[in-house]
């Protein structure tokens, strides 16, 4: 056999050996493939099978029925010809809208329109914040008569005056506050958002809720002496003014067919959380301070929440220029303010939340020691301690003034 011939042989062998091999691979990935068919199909029957398995307690029990939708959820009122009124966001609220009909405060191309409820998508029934407020109104919280000390907290919840925050900033707090024996009022302003101007319409509003919960002060068994504003954020931008410029607006609406007339809207006492601009802010032309302006308790975060810090200070430090009794401020080194990202990509929250169990997530025992020291969980009836301060205070020499200065009082502490 010549060479050629031996070439051709081996060549073949060579493609036979090969193709051996191919076939044998295939065949080797076709089994191994069938056996990972065979697997993942027995492991699906076997789940199948356990999750049909009876377990121990439950042997024979029928499959569980779908759940029921949420019951009593919060809806806003009807639209009809007439004003739109509120409906309350918590059980037993009573609803009260701050104007009368026809008041010049309100707007009555839009007083008809609904209210708009944001609600929390985790938790059924909770209205988180509200929108489209034309008829502002009070929502009021009683206690009972056997813890009632007749102290009223009229609740301004922030939300950029975009939103009013009323979940966590105003409903949390009834319960928390029932626990002190404190009544707690909803305030529902309106917004920037919708038109109207913060640094009137929705001081107004606040000034107006005041005279509100004064002038049914009886009816709702709560001393008249002890009705104060705690705002957050946005709303604590009512609450500063409402320290402030009480006298101005009762004067504007003394008129004697106004049934709220004669009925002072100085608030008793004042709580500024986490504030916005007050009016003693450096862009602002700060109005003269009366010599019977409330105590004030003020609480926020420090260099991560740095504007607002330095808002709450500007407030502060003209209080206490001329030395307003009872300013009390508590700034915490840890914390931001509501919404802000945290390092770990969350949000900071708000009101009365724990925030991350740090000492900031407290501020709210705080503000009851203050409440406290001052007198306002007192039996109701008693004068305070803070009312005995505004009144030592204000027969004394007006001292050093600060940004705004000091005015003589038209309403005494007190004399209601």
């Amino acid at each position: 056999m010549g060479p050629a011939r031996v070439l051709q042989l081996d060549d073949a062998q060579a493609a036979s050996k090969y193709d051996l091999k191919v076939g044998l691979a295939m065949k080797e990935n076709k089994i191994r493939l069938t056996l990972a068919v065979l697997l993942i199909s027995t492991m699906a029957a076997t789940i199948a099978i356990a999750q049909n398995i009876p377990q121990p307690g439950n042997a024979g029990r029928a499959p569980l029925a779908p759940l029921p939708a949420p019951l009593a959820v919060p809806k806003p009122g009807l639209v009809t010809e007439a004003p739109y009124l509120p409906t309350s966001i918590l059980p037993g609220g009573v609803v009260v809208t701050l104007y009368p009909p026809g008041s010049p405060y309100l707007n009555k191309d839009r007083i008809r329109e609904a209210e708009q409820y944001n609600m929390s998508q985790a938790s059924p029934g909770r209205v988180s914040s509200i929108v489209n407020i034309h008829n502002p109104s009070i929502e009021v919280h009683t206690v009972d008569r056997g813890i009632n000390t007749g102290a009223a907290v009229i609740l301004a919840a922030g939300g950029g005056h975009n939103t009013l925050n009323v979940g966590s900033e105003a409903a949390d707090f009834v319960p928390f506050f029932y626990n002190y024996g404190v009544n707690t009022v909803i305030l529902r302003n309106r917004l920037r958002r919708d038109g109207y101007n913060p640094q009137t319409d929705e001081v107004y509003d606040a000034l107006q809720a005041i005279r509100l919960v004064r002038a049914y002060a009886k009816e709702w068994s709560i001393d008249p002496n002890r009705i104060g504003i705690v705002g957050f954020s946005a709303g604590a931008e009512l609450a500063a003014p409402a320290a402030v410029l009480f006298d101005d607006f009762d004067k504007k609406n003394s008129n004697p067919g106004d049934p709220l007339a004669g009925i002072t809207s100085r608030p008793d006492f004042v709580g500024l959380v986490y504030p916005g601009p007050t009016p003693f802010a450096r862009n602002r032309t700060a109005p003269p301070i009366p010599r019977n302006a409330p105590p004030t308790f003020i609480v926020c975060a420090g260099s991560d929440d740095q504007q607002h810090a330095v808002w709450a200070d500007e407030y502060f430090a003209a209080m206490l220029a001329i030395r307003v009794p009872n300013i009390e401020m508590h700034i915490y080194a840890n914390g931001r303010h509501p919404g802000d990202e945290l390092p770990d990509g969350s949000r900071m929250s708000g009101g009365l939340t724990d925030r991350n169990n740090t000492p900031y997530g407290t501020w709210q025992y705080r503000y009851i020691d203050w409440f406290r020291d001052l007198g306002f969980l007192q039996k109701p009836g008693v004068e305070t301690k803070a009312a005995k301060d505004i009144t030592a205070y204000m027969s004394q020499p007006a001292r050093g003034q600060g940004r705004g200065g000091a005015v003589p009082p038209t309403t005494p502490a007190g004399n209601r």
